[in-house]
């Protein structure tokens, strides 16, 4: 079965095709973030107008790249939620369209869930049910997953997700957005352990998150810092190094309440280098196998939502789409 993914959950527009599940055949990605650099953040209603005038070619240039014709297309599966309702928008009514013009059937997708199957479009994969970090622009959470279908919530952030942080932080410190490469590449030339900003740890038992705090934190060492703007690279360490700390600790604990002997990250601060460096040592030290998806993979695609759509389509008591289904803002 060859699936036309589609997702434009918030500014990238992306179509892939995707075939059993697994090959892709293509992935395009078109990218907004020139049309909102000068805003310093996703504009909303910016992102819907250029999702509708790049869905067309997107769709057409991944269906052309996969060496087919529409009619090659056996079904569709597209981003449903969460994410900016104008945006999803765009992307739910042109797949319920082109699945209704093809005669062919289609399907609702979960942007969190279809980032936790990211890991299984790799070479290695898990084996089993494992314990997966998902860290975005828009979300952090800990899942224990089961299957392509199935995954247990076991924590989230109480406020800003990690790439939200990581994003504000770099706008108090003049770097521009996106803020999560641009903090990473000061980091790189600075000492983490100069500044010793908090850990916010909540419980180190528990798995939900809160960034808000060490928000704060940088803004004060700002504030009573006049010549901050001298240490901006040991400042942007610290905070990554204080972000990473407490998402390591609670994937990995997370592995130990669950039993997993796998472990994955995903989602957009996945390509952290930090972060990847620091899970890996850890997850060795405890004799986890560690799985991140390729960097392709790692922010918002539809070759994510394909492969996940497949298993929704393929299966009789699926999740198939239906006329009056809509999009939704926030997780389920």
């Amino acid at each position: 079965m060859k699936i036309l993914g589609i997702e434009t959950s918030c500014d990238e527009t992306a179509a892939a095709v995707v075939e059993s599940g697994e090959v892709i055949l293509s992935s395009v990605v078109a990218s907004q973030v020139a049309v909102h650099h000068h805003y310093g953040g996703v504009v909303p209603e910016l992102a819907s107008r250029k999702h509708v005038e790049n869905i067309c070619g997107v769709v057409d240039q991944a269906i052309g790249d996969a060496c087919m014709r529409p009619q090659d297309i056996d079904a569709v599966a597209v981003t449903r939620g969460p994410g900016l309702v104008g945006a999803l928008l765009v992307g739910f009514s042109f797949a319920k369209a082109f699945a209704r013009g093809m005669e062919i059937p289609w399907a609702g997708v979960d942007h969190l869930a279809g980032h936790l199957h990211s890991v299984m479009l790799c070479d290695e994969k898990p084996s089993g049910s494992f314990a997966a970090l998902l860290v975005s622009g828009g979300h952090t959470a800990v899942y224990h997953v089961h299957s392509p279908a199935q995954a247990r919530l076991m924590g989230r952030t109480r406020d800003d997700a990690a790439g939200e942080a990581f994003d504000k932080v770099a706008k108090m410190l003049g770097l521009g957005y996106p803020g999560g490469v641009l903090i990473s590449r000061a980091a790189e030339q600075g000492d983490p352990e100069t500044i010793d900003f908090p850990r916010a740890w909540l419980d180190k038992n528990a798995f939900d998150f809160s960034f808000s705090g060490l928000k704060t934190a940088v803004k004060r060492y700002i504030e009573t810092h006049p010549d901050y703007e001298a240490h901006i690279s040991d400042i942007a360490a610290a905070f990554e190094a204080a972000v990473v700390d407490v998402l390591s600790h609670k994937l990995l604990h997370a592995a130990e309440v669950t039993g997993c002997g796998d472990v994955a990250v995903v989602g957009g601060v996945a390509a952290n280098r930090r972060l990847r460096e620091r899970v890996a040592d850890e997850a060795e030290k405890r004799g986890l196998r560690l799985f991140v998806p390729d960097l392709s993979l790692c922010g918002d695609n539809a070759a994510m939502i394909a492969a996940l759509g497949y298993h929704y389509l393929s299966d009789p008591d699926g999740l198939r789409g239906r006329p009056d289904d809509d999009v939704y803002s926030r997780t389920l």
